[in-house]
């Protein structure tokens, strides 16, 4: 041990001795004190601040060079060539065409603190360093106020992404950028017992956290802005334009398999009936006292291009997490998140022209393979003892692509008008693959793998914008405008033909079921006094677990839309600020539409401001929730249900009276206000969202009489009208004492979602959006959620510690379904079927150490206390103790991670 010390002395030794300390002053153009400016000592994690006076005091290597950085600021590099170090931020410092701009406003000039709406700026090296969260739905779950994810078990392909929303709407309903340039949504419709139910969404975890410098959240409609989806808010990912320095992280950590709750003796994973994964899914392994053990290992690394600020950032991640199981029923053995191994590449590009113009590019490739296990098959037509004796539990796996591209020109003329021009392409690809299954119907023949078939959404859009600030209009006018052509495909292809075919008894698949006759078993249960009761039962067709899709899903459809744009921000004077935006759509597929918006800002005094906003929105139905259709098996622990997904466009939903599908309509208004004293700053902001003609999956209707092969049919529509109330608080006090900085922060979101109408027409209400549909609705806007994080920082040594409430969330299970002459009355039904998961605080901590000038260890644990659910009920969606919400399912989770900085 002595050794080790000797050896660390004298690595660190060099630089200790070469070390002098700088202090000084960070102020804008006019003087005033910049608090909260980052300060860091070029190619290392050396860092500070600037106090509540602008002030700063570092000790840094002889002769280096301080970065300042300061969100709406231009960056400036200085080398520390004097022990008094006063500098100047500008809005107008840098490189022209590199100029900050803010998500929300058009406007170069804006920043975070003058905005009219409300804005998060989340540095993701700073959330990285001290959390062990690994993707970034994790991390800004508990850094964001009103951004919620959920984990999810036992839902086919939303195991693999996870539903995300803002302020309780839907995972569609916000519009996600990468560097100002829309990102595609991912293929995959969440169905089942998932948030965000009926919904498509962007999948924010095929983005590396390494490539990323920071994520603007605004928390307020912007349709006339950016367009579709944006009725919630905007979610815009900033790439890393970082040069000559390699930074990176090597993460290991792993979850406590020791559950929290009441489990009867034999209740799958728990000790002594842990099960095995090596098995079929339905053998006993070893006890474990640790699962999910994962690896992330992330690299960025920039370089200079020409000395006009051009560049080429490259980051590359790659992560490998085992599956958590977690305790279960005996139909759902493999109750637990998914296992994923993933590899990333993103890059960024910025190559100048010239003074006045540059090109830019950015974009890369994901690729993830998923495994997950699905509903356990004990017994009855669905096994086939020969291959699986007692049973089995299939997994569905899936490859999942993204690729994307974007590239561009911005140019400035010489009367000061910007203008960029750009082109970006997306695309996801999932691929699902049945492992561990069987297609029964073909008995001891069948294989026990499938080609499943999957889905792909691309995207490709061009934009064209064009500004100019004109200083001289009043205190300053902005005007912008442009136009945006987008085209659309979303794909369904065919997996192969026993994933989906039923065989006959000389294994040719049915085509005509008059004079083809399906395997079958004795029926355990048949009542020879019960003329309805069946002798036999026929053995089902397509792979366990998960369904292919068979040709007669195949969907090859695509739609256009282009959109046109204006919006102004007139500074009438330093105090009052007024903004608006008109924007108008048209889609091939269902017309047109014209959204606007009005804002404005007040600053009350020096340390006040006033915002609000009224706007009106719309959503454009995805063309998943058109055209999506699939048959599949759904399990409760009443029994095996056969559905049948029919797309908008088809005779069977026609049949129904179910309507063509039409854009979600929105209005919001938001009022808040903004206050900074010194080391504190608040914001505060309430809202309220009025979405018509939401689009939502309906529940089961009876589909016998249909004569297509199924029980139950369900559709896409647009079902509900939703009001949404809702505050937002972010209060943050700074302080630097002597060489400690101390940070509190509290974040908070208030939320009530009420459903004030659904548009059922003539059908029963019960089947179109019952009372259990209406309750995942409402448990995706979760009444309240709070954060109270404390940072400390020393020289080498720093620490976390985060509180993070969740509220009481209720959700209805599957008693729903039973008859309601069971219980007494409907009232009595819904009594019985509200699971009430009660408030939990879950805490996260974190101790990171310098052990050099390059390199960093980090140890924590989230959700240290290993809190889970109470509530546990075998009646729920995903087959194990406990319904998916806020604060998930699996424990606590510990971690140690090396960073390094070259």
């Amino acid at each position: 041990m002595k050794k080790i010390i000797l050896l660390l002395f004298l690595f660190n030794a060099s630089f200790l001795f070469a070390q002098k300390e700088i202090s000084g002053t960070v102020t804008d153009n006019s003087g005033a004190a910049l608090p909260g400016v980052n300060i860091v000592e070029k190619g290392t994690f050396n860092g500070v601040s600037t106090d509540s006076n602008g002030a700063y005091r570092i000790k840094i290597k002889e002769g280096a060079i301080l970065i300042f950085s300061y969100v709406g600021f231009s960056n400036l590099e200085r080398i520390a060539d004097s022990a008094i170090l006063n500098v100047v931020l500008s809005l107008d410092g840098g490189q022209v065409l590199q100029e900050v701009q803010i998500v929300g406003s058009r406007n170069t000039k804006r920043t975070v603190v003058n905005s009219a709406v409300p804005i998060d700026i989340i540095s993701v090296k700073d959330v990285t360093t001290q959390s062990g969260k690994l993707e970034i739905n994790e991390l800004l779950q508990y850094v964001a106020p009103s951004f919620n994810a959920n984990k999810q078990s036992g839902s086919d392909g939303a195991d693999h992404v996870d539903p995300a929303s803002l302020r309780g709407l839907g995972p569609d309903q916000t519009l996600v950028l990468i560097n100002g340039k829309r990102r595609h949504q991912s293929s995959l419709i969440n169905l089942f017992g998932t948030r965000g139910r009926g919904n498509t969404g962007t999948d924010l975890n095929a983005i590396p956290a390494a490539s990323i410098k920071r994520i603007e959240i605004l928390r307020d409609g912007a349709a006339a802005q950016y367009g579709s989806d944006a009725i919630a808010g905007v979610i815009n990912i900033v790439l890393n334009d970082d040069v000559n320095e390699l930074t990176g992280t090597v993460t290991y950590g792993a979850f406590n398999t020791n559950a929290k709750g009441d489990f009867p003796a034999g209740t799958a994973n728990t000790d002594g009936n842990r099960l095995d994964q090596n098995g079929n899914g339905n053998s006993i392994g070893k006890n474990q006292s640790f699962d999910g053990g994962s690896v992330k290992v992330a690299a960025n690394y920039g370089v200079a291009i020409g000395e006009k600020g051009g560049f080429a950032n490259f980051t590359t991640e790659y992560i490998n997490k085992n599956k958590t199981l977690r305790p279960g029923f005996d139909f759902r053995k493999g109750f637990g998140e998914a296992a994923i191994q993933g590899f990333n590449l993103f890059a960024n590009m910025v190559i100048p022209i010239s003074d006045k113009t540059e090109f830019y590019a950015f974009g890369g490739r994901n690729l993830r393979d998923t495994d997950a296990y699905a509903f356990t098959r004990g017994d009855g037509a669905r096994v086939v003892e020969s291959i699986y004796p007692g049973g089995y539990t299939p997994r569905i796996t899936s490859n999942i692509i993204d690729n994307s591209m974007a590239a561009g020109f911005r140019t400035e003329t010489a009367g000061g008008w910007k203008i960029d021009i750009s082109n970006t392409f997306g695309k996801n690809l999932f691929h699902y693959y049945t492992k561990g299954t069987i297609n029964a119907s073909l008995e001891d023949a069948s294989p026990t793998d499938f080609d499943a078939g999957g889905h792909s959404l691309s995207q490709n859009t061009t934009n064209f914008d064009i500004s100019k600030n004109y200083d001289t209009v009043l205190s300053g006018l902005n005007l912008a405008f442009g136009a945006e052509f987008r085209t659309e495909k979303f794909n369904i292809f065919a997996g192969e033909e026993g994933s989906y075919a039923t065989y006959d008894i000389n294994r040719r698949p049915i085509t005509d079921p008059q004079n083809q006759t399906i395997p079958s078993i004795p029926n355990p249960d048949y009542d020879a006094a019960d003329p309805s009761s069946p002798m036999t039962l026929p053995r089902p067709g397509g792979s366990q677990g998960f369904p292919g899709y068979s040709p007669l899903n195949v969907v090859d459809r695509s739609r256009t839309n282009l959109s046109l744009y204006t919006d102004a921000e007139l500074d009438i004077t330093d105090a009052f600020l007024i903004s608006g935006a008109v924007r108008f759509e048209n889609y091939s597929d269902f017309g047109s539409t014209l959204n606007g918006k009005l804002a404005m800002r007040i600053k009350a005094n020096k340390n006040i401001n006033i915002r609000g906003s009224v706007s009106t929105g719309f959503r454009a139905p995805s063309l998943a929730q058109v055209y999506y259709n699939l048959r599949f098996t759904n399990f409760s622990s009443a029994g095996a249900t056969e559905v049948l997904l029919s797309p908008n466009n088809s005779p069977v939903t026609k049949s129904f009276g179910i309507e063509k599908l039409n854009e979600e309509k929105a209005v919001n208004a938001s009022l808040g206000f903004t206050a900074n004293y010194g080391d504190f700053t608040a914001t505060i902001d309430g809202y309220l969202i009025n979405v018509k003609d939401r689009i939502v999956l309906t529940g089961y209707f009876d589909a016998t009489p249909l004569g297509v092969g199924v029980d139950k049919a369900q559709f896409f529509v647009n079902g509900v009208d939703t009001k949404t109330t809702g505050l937002d608080v972010v209060l943050a006090w700074k302080k630097t004492i002597n060489e400690s900085k101390i940070g509190v922060t509290l974040v908070g979101n208030i939320n009530d979602m009420k459903i004030n109408k659904v548009k059922n027409g003539n059908l029963p209400a019960g089947a179109f959006f019952g009372e259990r549909d209406k309750g995942f609705l409402l448990a995706s806007a979760p009444n309240n959620k709070f954060g109270l994080n404390f940072n400390y920082n020393r020289k080498d040594f720093d620490a976390g510690l985060a509180f993070t409430r969740f509220s009481e969330v209720k959700l209805l299970d599957y008693q729903m379904d039973e008859d309601v002459a069971d219980y007494g009355s409907f009232a009595d039904q819904v009594k019985a079927a509200t699971d009430t998961y009660g408030a939990k605080i879950v805490t996260d901590l974190t101790l990171g150490y310098k052990i050099s000038k390059a390199a960093k260890i980090t140890i924590g644990a989230n959700n240290l206390l290993n809190v889970y659910p109470d509530q546990q009920d075998d009646w729920v969606e995903g087959g194990g103790y406990w319904d998916a919400v806020q604060m998930g399912f699996s424990g606590a989770y510990y971690y140690l991670r090396l960073g390094f900085n070259l």
